[in-house]
Formats: structure tokens, C-alpha cells, sequence
């Protein structure tokens, strides 16, 4: 991808080109934020479960080989057939060759935001495998030619009467009828058909248990239940990092999972998955892909404890108003935006600079991770190894150079005070990326300092 072209910046000016689009997109989101206000209140242990959810994370993390191989180990004697991968072209490899040589080559996927990051989909695509992603939102996104822009809700940027568009289009449902009941019917009975049809299906995976072996997916539509139930092959893909120690801490988790996630107290479902029935199978794919190279950087290895639940996202004031898309990595918003340069610095050296600092992603995280703070670390990090751009590194050194520096920094006030009093057309112009959708304030008479040496004796 150009960075130029396809930095964050560029996506997020297009996306702002349809003003009604950024203002619904932008208050749908943070009504779910709202609503996961409401619900943690109704908790007075709210705290105190993420607490816990931090530290059993940590301790995950500190031990995270060990429960690896203890998960491997239960789950191969409950019958789980167990692959490693140490990156997203092995995932993908070891995907398809289970599938080549059953002779599948029609599965069903309900959501995994680990395939998405490896590009699974079109990895079987391409070998002749034609995949359907059956939950609802990732449906809608599949059929418009998309990735998903939102890690819970796929489809938040879409309004009905676009959605129905589509489903005109491809599952022949009237013109112009954008009613979510005729449109949801509509999906419902053509999934059913690949449902009843497939021999695989592939899930992702929320927790995996390592006393035990087994794994939980958590799904409001059930989607991810009668694929795997209908199919003689089931094909769980988990990050390694979706491990936790003992089946008592799921209680943790799954209390702040929906509520993080869009204020419900818990998903609808919550399967458990551990035996394979008679005559099925069950295989996992433990993936790396960069992890254990976040897991031994100091500043960023906490980022590894998230759950996926898209609370960072329905605050980010940026993400609400620039549109998942504009992030252009599988995981977006400010959860994305740390680990995605962990895979890959100069392509996603953008993403930790669309932030505000904040703070909110912090604040709502269920686990505690300090996300705005590896945000600014990262912009360190990037700046040192030479990932920005030369008038990004000109222009911090040149507020380096004057912050620092009294003199310089009053007579830059001054200047600039008298510039867009006198001569406003230097300020308000297209060169000036700050006066892009915005206007500029009136000028102050005085600076703070001055006002003060005048009214200190006051």
C-alpha cells in the first residue's frame, strides 16, 4: 500500500467528504459507548473485575509458553488436533491444506478478527476455496467488496438503505427496500442453505482455557454454533495471546467482554467447544504473527492482553469521525494503532499519530491496558527509527526548538498573533493542514504571560 496515497490522513478526508455520513457514524458510536457506561455502573465490582482481568492477563503473559504448552497438551488428549503457525502465510497454509485434503471447497466463517489480520479469505479465494462469512455484519461487508471497519460492529459505517442495496443486488431482495427485518430475513435464509451445505466451517476463538484445552467463542447471532455443529470439520484460528489459565477466570472475562462491548451483560452465546463429536473433527491453529516480538517489547507487551471488545474505538473521538477504514489494518482505532506497527513500522507509522492522547481508549479498556500511553511511546519510537516523514521530523524539531526556548517562543507568539490579525490569508490556507475543516480563532490581544505579569498584583 502507498503510504503517501493511503496514509491515515488521506482515508480520513475522504471519509469526511460526506458530512451526514461522519455525524451518524460518529453518534451511533458513541451511544454504544453510552450505553456501556450504563451498564458497568450497574456493577459496583466493575473496578475490581478489571483489575482482575489485568492481572490474570499479566500473569498469562509472563508465563505465556508454559500455558501454551499445557493448552496443547489438554487439548490433544481431548481429541483437538493442535497446529502452531509463526506467522499469517503458515496459518493460511496449514487452512488450506486441511481443507485440500478433506476436498472442501466451500466453507462457512463466522467473525475472527485473527483470519482478517492474516487475510484468510482471500488466501482461499485464490486457491479456488470459496468462503462465506456468516455473521451478519461481516456478511454485509463480503458482499460490498470491504474488510470489516469495526472489530464488533462490521458494518457501523453503512446505513440501511445502502445494505439494502446490496442485498438487492445479490440475494434479490426488492428494490429500495431497506427494512432491517425483511433485510435480516432475507440473509437468515440464505445463510441457512450454507449452513446445511458445507462440511467446514472456521471460527475464531475468544478465550482458550489451558487447564482444560478447551476454547470459548462468544457470538451474539449464533452463527459460529450451527457452523461448526452442522460441519464435519471445524477449524478454530486463535491468537496466542487468547489464552488464559484456569476455566474459573472465564466468570471475569465474560462479565466485561458485553458490557466493554456494546453494554450487554453478557453475548448471547457463549460455546464452549472441547471434544470433538463421533465422526468430527476439531482442529486449532495457535498463531503467532508478530506476538512474540510484542510480548518482548518493554513499553508495548501489555497491548497483547486485549480482548477484542471495540470499547477504545466507540470513544476514540478520532476513530468516530474518520471511519474504521481510514486505518487501513485489519484491527482499527486505537487499539489498532499499537499493534499494528509492532507488524509492520514504516507501513503503519501513521496510525499512533491518529490519536488525541486523550486518554478515553484507557479509561474504557476492560483489561486496563494503557493505550494512550504506548500510543505517545510509539510516536517515539518511530520518529527514532526513522519512520516519519522529513516535514512531520521538520516541524518537531522546529516546536522542539522553540518550546524550548523563552525568548523564541514569546516573539513566535507575537508573530503569530500579529500574522492572523494583520495578514489572516497566511494562516487560513490550504497549506496550513490545521485550517482543513476548521476555523481558525479570532487572534488574542495578548498572550497568557503578558495578561499575567498585568494582573498577578491584582
Amino acid at each position: 500500500m502507498n503510504r503517501e496515497n493511503n496514509d491515515h490522513a488521506t482515508l480520513a478526508g475522504r471519509f469526511n467528504e460526506n458530512e451526514q455520513r461522519v455525524s451518524w457514524h460518529d453518534e451511533t458510536l458513541w451511544w454504544v459507548r453510552a450505553k456501556r457506561d450504563k451498564a458497568a455502573h450497574t456493577l459496583p465490582e466493575w473496578e475490581q473485575l478489571r483489575a482482575a482481568a489485568s492481572q490474570i492477563k499479566s500473569n498469562v503473559l509472563s508465563n505465556l509458553s508454559e500455558y501454551l504448552v499445557q493448552f496443547e497438551g489438554r487439548a490433544l488428549q481431548n481429541g483437538v488436533a493442535v497446529h502452531w503457525a509463526a506467522d499469517a502465510k503458515e496459518h493460511n497454509q496449514i487452512v488450506a491444506d486441511l481443507l485440500t485434503a478433506r476436498g472442501v471447497d466451500r466453507i462457512v466463517k463466522s467473525k475472527s478478527m485473527l483470519t482478517e489480520e492474516c487475510h484468510l479469505n482471500e488466501y482461499l479465494q485464490s486457491r479456488g476455496i470459496e468462503v462465506v462469512d456468516t455473521d451478519l455484519g461481516e456478511r454485509i461487508v463480503q458482499l460490498a467488496g470491504e474488510p470489516p471497519s469495526h472489530i464488533v460492529l462490521p458494518c457501523i459505517h453503512k446505513k440501511k438503505e445502502e445494505i439494502g442495496e446490496l442485498f438487492h443486488q445479490h440475494l434479490g431482495t426488492p428494490a429500495g427496500n431497506a427494512d432491517p427485518q425483511l433485510l435480516t430475513r432475507a440473509a437468515r435464509k440464505d445463510l441457512r442453505e450454507k449452513f446445511l451445505t458445507r462440511r467446514a466451517a472456521i471460527t475464531g476463538v475468544n478465550f482458550a482455557v489451558a487447564e482444560s484445552g478447551e476454547f470459548v467463542v462468544c457470538t451474539n447471532e449464533g452463527n459460529a454454533d450451527m457452523g461448526a455443529h452442522l460441519a464435519d470439520l471445524h477449524i478454530a484460528c486463535m491468537g496466542i495471546e487468547k489464552i488464559i489459565p484456569q476455566r474459573k477466570h472465564l466468570s471475569v472475562f465474560l462479565r466485561l467482554l458485553a458490557r466493554s462491548a456494546t453494554g450487554q451483560p453478557i453475548t448471547t452465546y457463549s460455546s464452549h467447544y472441547k471434544k470433538p463429536r463421533k465422526g468430527k473433527e476439531i482442529h486449532i491453529v495457535l498463531v503467532d504473527n508478530g506476538r512474540s516480538v510484542q510480548l518482548g517489547r518493554a513499553d508495548f507487551r501489555n497491548s497483547l492482553k486485549c480482548i477484542r471488545c471495540g470499547a477504545c474505538m466507540n470513544t476514540c473521538p478520532v476513530y468516530r469521525r474518520s471511519g474504521g477504514h481510514s486505518y487501513h489494518t485489519a484491527i482499527a482505532g486505537p487499539i489498532g494503532s499499537i499493534l499494528a506497527p509492532n507488524l509492520d513500522m514504516h507501513k503503519y507509522a501513521d496510525l499512533p499519530f491518529a490519536s488525541t492522547l486523550c486518554g478515553s481508549c484507557t479509561n474504557v479498556c476492560p483489561v486496563k491496558i494503557d493505550i494512550h500511553d504506548q500510543l505517545y511511546k510509539w510516536r517515539q519510537v518511530l520518529v527514532r527509527e526513522g519512520h516519519t516523514t522529513t516535514v512531520k521530523k521538520m516541524a518537531m524539531q522546529g516546536m522542539t526548538f522553540t518550546l524550548s526556548n523563552p525568548r523564541v517562543y514569546r516573539f513566535a507568539g507575537k508573530a503569530g498573533r500579529w500574522l492572523m490579525n494583520k495578514m489572516p490569508y497566511m494562516v487560513n490556507n490550504k497549506w496550513n493542514t490545521w485550517y482543513k475543516q476548521r476555523e481558525m480563532p479570532e487572534p488574542p490581544e495578548q498572550s497568557f504571560s503578558e495578561w499575567y505579569k498585568k494582573n498577578r498584583e491584582r
